[in-house]
């Protein structure tokens, strides 16, 4: 089995509060129902490709990142509950920490370097979650793809969690939060199927293929974005 080793040296954080809500306790059907409808009745979401992530069992669901509403527009066409990945300073927002820690959201270091988010994220999938990440580590400002971090192959091929990729595009891309969630986006998304990572080995080769094979999943769907506009 791969470990922590195939991350950068580790940089421990302040402890994670333990999850403890089912997929349909009432504060998240509530959450759910409410980016639903602010994500596809304000911000105009469209679907172009709908979520194949399943409905039962761990997943990882891999997009990459636009702005700090990216989660919302993303959950709102998703029928799964999913648990992000998410940095730090977002808990700092006082006005969203509670729905952070309601959704159970796990906070990441920026330095991706986080070993005890890394260790909540595995939990999570241990425990049937589907576990949603932005593998390029920042907000990118463009339509092209920043490198993928290896610690998303890694954990697809410790796990063996399936791997749905999905691309968002919309006028909230590098947006600030406040302006990001207050300015209609006109956003679109599109998922894909699972990724092949079957027959990869448990190595440092394999990690790096795997991410691989990630990253040239949502650029695919990248591609198509672009083909459809």
């Amino acid at each position: 089995m791969i470990g922590i080793k195939y991350f950068p040296d580790p940089v421990e954080s302040s402890a994670i509060e333990p999850f403890n809500r089912g997929e349909n306790a009432p504060a998240i059907r509530v959450l759910r129902a409410g980016a639903a409808f602010y994500a596809r009745v304000y911000h105009r979401l469209r679907v172009l490709e709908p979520s194949q992530v399943p409905r039962h069992g761990p997943a990882i669901l891999v997009c990459n990142h636009t702005s700090g509403l990216d989660p919302v527009l993303i959950q709102s066409a998703c029928p799964r509950f999913i648990r992000w990945m998410m940095a730090r300073e977002y808990f700092d927002l006082k006005a969203l920490n509670w729905c952070f820690r309601t959704v159970g959201a796990i906070p990441v270091e920026r330095s991706g370097r986080d070993t005890a988010a890394t260790r909540a994220a595995l939990r999570a999938l241990e425990e049937g979650f589907a576990l949603g990440v932005f593998p390029e580590g920042k907000i990118e400002t463009t339509r092209d793809l920043l490198p993928f971090q290896q610690g998303i192959g890694l954990m697809a091929l410790k796990t063996g969690a399936p791997v749905y990729p999905a691309y968002l595009d919309g006028k909230q891309r590098g947006r600030e939060m406040l302006a990001a969630f207050a300015l209609v986006s006109g956003a679109t998304i599109a998922f894909g199927p699972p990724v092949d990572l079957s027959k990869l080995e448990h190595s440092r080769h394999g990690v790096e293929e795997a991410t691989a094979r990630i990253q040239a999943a949502v650029d695919r769907l990248r591609a198509s974005h672009i083909d459809s506009r």
